[in-house]
């Protein structure tokens, strides 16, 4: 049973956070934690004001998150690892081999769909991005 999830991107400010806010709203009252973290955080940076205006029009709030960079510890927390691209996988598993087994896609259930960063895109890049993470999220939840 996955007890603790963990989205991994790189800054930890666009698409980790809000998959984690997504989860976290789609296993509410589950006794599931859900967490993101960066393979390049920018540690302690709000999320981006795009990706918060769309999580905020779906009615979620990502105001109180604060990035932070990926460790060995973060890890080895997590019972589930879902990172955004196929680079973010290969990267944990250099920094926590162990991790391997238990690091995937977000978009594992739509072939293995990777999700592109928006980072400094226009808003309709970010909408694009939101959608795939909302597939991704909804079919995550549906086997947690």
């Amino acid at each position: 049973m996955f007890k603790n999830i963990l989205f991994v991107c790189v800054g930890n400010i666009c698409r980790s956070p809000s998959a984690e806010y997504m989860l976290r709203d789609a296993v509410a009252g589950r006794g599931i934690q859900v967490a993101s973290a960066g393979l390049g955080a920018l540690v302690d940076h709000g999320v981006d004001a795009t990706a918060q205006a769309l999580l905020l029009e779906h009615g979620l709030d990502a105001s109180a998150h604060r990035a932070r960079q990926i460790s060995g510890s973060i890890l080895a927390q997590a019972d589930l690892v879902l990172t955004m691209e196929r680079k973010h996988v290969r990267r944990i598993t250099e920094i926590a081999p162990e991790a391997s087994g238990k690091t995937f896609l977000l978009g594992k259930w739509q072939q293995d769909r990777e999700i592109a960063d928006p980072y400094r895109q226009h808003r309709a890049a970010f909408e694009h991005v939101y959608g795939l993470m909302a597939e991704g999220v909804a079919s995550w939840a549906r086997h947690l």
